[in-house]
């Protein structure tokens, strides 16, 4: 059987057909990266998943969505921090946790960097364009900016992507405070943090560009592969 590599999902008011109605969604390339990989690609629904559907994974994937609550890190929400799901945060968490539990594979995606980073104790920068010498990292709703990052030589990150690449990056927001438990090894060329790993696992990889969009897939089958040594 191939790999169960679970993706987390948005819930959103979605229109198709005659229909406007709230829906659980994801955005194709997730699953389409993983399949790709050699993984079967399993949708976890925000607000229907339980934590216990990690024992049945072999890897996770937290993609990309809405800002992090600010509450979770302490803070209040800054006048850019507007679109929260405080029920999405909940139930990552929640997967999370069980998937750090089981020390199961994991590649957080954007948001789920974020996410990450958070939860083991980092906080957020939330708007960058407030931030002194920034470049743009979204150039607008739906369309991505290109950076070349470079990654360090004694990271995960450098074996599987090499020095420098071109990634497609979408994030108005960035890690400020980087968790303990993390380790900083990808940076754009404006210094920003692009990429964590935590050494003492498995597997987890956290890049906050968009790797499910280009022809690149190597970070999704690193993940696969890593399935492999559970």
């Amino acid at each position: 059987m191939l790999p169960l590599i679970g993706i987390s999902t948005y819930r959103e008011q979605a229109r198709w057909g005659f229909w406007d109605v709230p829906a659980v969604l994801l955005p194709a390339a997730y699953a389409d990266a993983v399949s790709r990989a050699g993984g079967e690609p399993v949708l976890l629904p925000t607000g229907a998943t339980t934590a216990g559907v990690v024992a049945r994974l072999d890897g996770l994937v937290l993609a990309g969505g809405a800002d992090v609550d600010p509450a979770r890190y302490g803070a209040d929400p800054g006048p850019h921090t507007t679109a929260t799901r405080p029920d999405r945060d909940a139930a990552e968490v929640a997967v999370l946790e069980a998937a750090l539990d089981r020390d199961l594979p994991l590649l957080a995606i954007c948001r789920g960097m974020q996410l990450l980073n958070v939860h083991l104790g980092g906080t957020l920068m939330q708007h960058l364009p407030a931030v002194p010498g920034t470049q743009p990292h979204q150039l607008g709703l739906g369309m991505y900016a290109e950076r070349k990052i470079r990654t360090d030589p004694r990271s995960r990150l450098d074996a599987v992507l090499g020095p420098t690449t071109t990634v497609n990056c979408h994030h108005h927001q960035a890690l400020d405070r980087i968790a303990p438990a993390l380790t900083a090894s990808a940076w754009a060329e404006d210094g920003l943090v692009e990429g964590v790993e935590d050494t003492a696992r498995r597997f987890c990889l956290a890049v906050q560009w968009h790797p499910e969009t280009g022809d690149d897939a190597r970070l999704f089958e690193e993940l696969v592969a890593a399935t492999a040594g559970g």
